[in-house]
């Protein structure tokens, strides 16, 4: 019996080692994740993505994207939100059928599952902002029509 015992303790010490080990803390050094430029395909102008972190098993991605004066991503949605945090610059957000917005540092964005929108610098500034949000069904965005010229150039609501 007493081995059984000791056999046992052993198995489950393992058990909750290899667990710990699965769960354990990760850093991602700085310039591990590669920047690269913003396709043309989902944004006007030049715009570059900084990705922090997308682990799709986690079910969330984040990078910190900066657009040039101008610049702006297409339309599109996130099945499951997206969370914006304004660091530097003056920008602009617009949900679909709704006035433009004018964002500056510290601003935070909450933009709720499946509101189709689009977010950019201003004409005259670049922006940048960290972007956070979470996979569902395999994406965490689903792009669309790009933002015509006479969208952006629509006076934004006064601030």
């Amino acid at each position: 019996m007493h081995t059984f015992a000791t056999s046992f303790s052993v198995v489950c010490l393992l058990a909750i080692s290899s667990l710990s080990s699965a769960q354990s803390l990760e850093v991602t050094q700085n310039g591990e994740q590669q920047a690269i430029t913003g396709s043309d395909k989902f944004f006007t102008g030049t715009s570059i993505v900084n990705p922090y972190f997308s682990n799709k098993e986690a079910g969330v991605s984040g990078a910190s994207v900066t657009f040039a004066p101008g610049s702006r991503s297409a339309w599109h949605t996130h099945p499951k939100g997206q969370r914006l945090v304004v660091t530097e610059g003056t920008g602009y957000v617009q949900e679909w059928g709704k006035e433009k917005q004018t964002i500056k540092p510290g601003d935070v964005v909450w933009t709720p599952p499946g509101v189709k929108h689009w977010h950019g610098a201003t004409e005259h500034s670049m922006m940048s902002h960290i972007a956070i949000q979470q996979f569902g069904d395999g994406k965490n965005v689903v792009w669309m029509e790009k933002v015509s010229d006479e969208e952006y150039l629509q006076i934004p609501v006064s601030r």
